[in-house]
């Protein structure tokens, strides 16, 4: 009965003295005179992982030759397990179209290459797959637009943001060639 009473009386003093109100007080003193950890974005930005996962581009060639085989990797459909053998594409949520023809020297060429970036999902396994690094998702994150047609990307928006962000792409891709 007597720590009944010791409870009763404790918990009676500190909503009397509000002893848990002046902790909490405390504590937001002490954080409010040490350095602001808040970033003021857009002018503001953090740093990024080299293994961010952005915008999508196609990548050139020092000489300006695109990068792409056409091999298809990046849309294949590949046997995910001989157990239940089920077919999965590559690219699950199936936003890259490929079309490819053949040039007078007997490699291939893409035509058409598009993404729906409304169905991606910036899983990266397109980059996985592609033997020749011309595929990659790329360090920009700022890409909002006001129509859903300016999210379906094809060949000539892919290269521009290859060429336009070709020295961070490269920087990345080094940096991460040891985890490959």
């Amino acid at each position: 009965m007597s720590k009944d009473w010791s409870a009763v009386f404790e918990r009676s003093i500190n909503t009397l003295f509000l002893t848990e109100m002046v902790r909490g007080l405390m504590l937001t003193l002490k954080y409010f005179f040490e350095k602001k950890v808040t970033i003021n974005y857009p002018f503001e930005k953090g740093p990024l992982s080299p293994r961010f996962r952005g915008e999508h581009a196609l990548r050139r060639y020092p000489t300006g030759e695109e990068r792409c085989i056409a091999c298809k990797l990046c849309e294949a459909v590949r046997l995910l397990s001989l157990m239940n053998s089920k077919l999965v594409k590559i690219c699950p949520a199936q936003a890259i179209t490929i079309e490819a023809e053949e040039r007078e020297d007997g490699s291939r060429r893409t035509t058409r290459y598009d993404i729906d970036m409304t169905k991606c999902i910036y899983c990266g396994f397109c980059q996985e797959a592609c033997p020749v690094d011309a595929i990659v998702e790329g360090p920009n994150f700022e890409f909002a637009t006001e129509t859903h047609e300016e999210l379906l990307y094809d060949k000539e928006k892919l290269l521009e943001n290859g060429d336009r962000w070709e020295t961070e792409i490269a920087e990345n891709l080094r940096s991460e060639s040891l985890y490959r």
